[in-house]
C-alpha cells in the first residue's frame, strides 16, 4: 500500500514539473509569448519570401495611398533581402524583420511587422518603416 501511495505521489511530482515547464521556460521554449530570435534567416527562404511580401504589400499600399497608378513601378523599392528577424506567438505568429530594401539604387533598411495566420492561410504586413538602428 505504501509503495502504491509513493508511486502516485512519484507521479504527481513528475505531472507538476511537466506542467509547470513551459510556463517557466525550460526546455529552451523562451518566454510565453515572448519574442525569439530567429538564425540564419538569409538562407532561411520562408522569412526571404515574407520579407519580399512585406515590400511588394508597402509598394501596393504606397501606390493605392497617394493616388498613384498602381501599374507604376518606378518608384518603388525593391527588395534586397532579410538580414533579421524574430517570432512571437500572438494570434498566429508576428515576425519581426529588418529588411534591406533599395529604391534609386540607394539601400536601406526598413522594420517589417506580419501576422501569418496558417491555419486561416493569411498575412498581413502590420507595418513597414525606415530603420532607425
Amino acid at each position: 500500500m505504501a509503495a502504491k501511495t509513493q508511486a502516485i505521489l512519484i507521479l504527481l511530482l513528475i505531472s507538476a514539473v511537466l506542467i509547470a515547464s513551459p510556463a517557466a521556460g525550460l526546455g529552451g521554449s523562451g518566454a510565453v509569448g515572448g519574442r525569439t530570435e530567429i538564425p540564419d534567416v538569409e538562407s532561411n527562404e520562408e522569412i526571404q519570401q515574407l520579407g519580399e511580401y512585406s515590400v511588394e504589400q508597402y509598394n501596393q499600399q504606397h501606390h493605392n495611398g497617394d493616388g498613384g497608378d498602381s501599374t507604376d513601378s518606378a518608384g518603388d523599392l525593391k527588395f534586397v533581402k532579410v538580414v533579421a528577424a524574430e517570432k512571437q506567438v500572438v494570434a498566429g505568429i508576428k515576425y519581426y524583420l529588418k529588411i534591406v530594401a533599395a529604391k534609386g539604387g540607394h539601400k536601406k533598411k526598413f522594420d517589417a511587422e506580419i501576422v501569418v495566420q496558417a491555419w486561416k492561410k493569411t498575412k498581413q504586413l502590420m507595418s513597414f518603416a525606415p530603420s532607425h538602428n
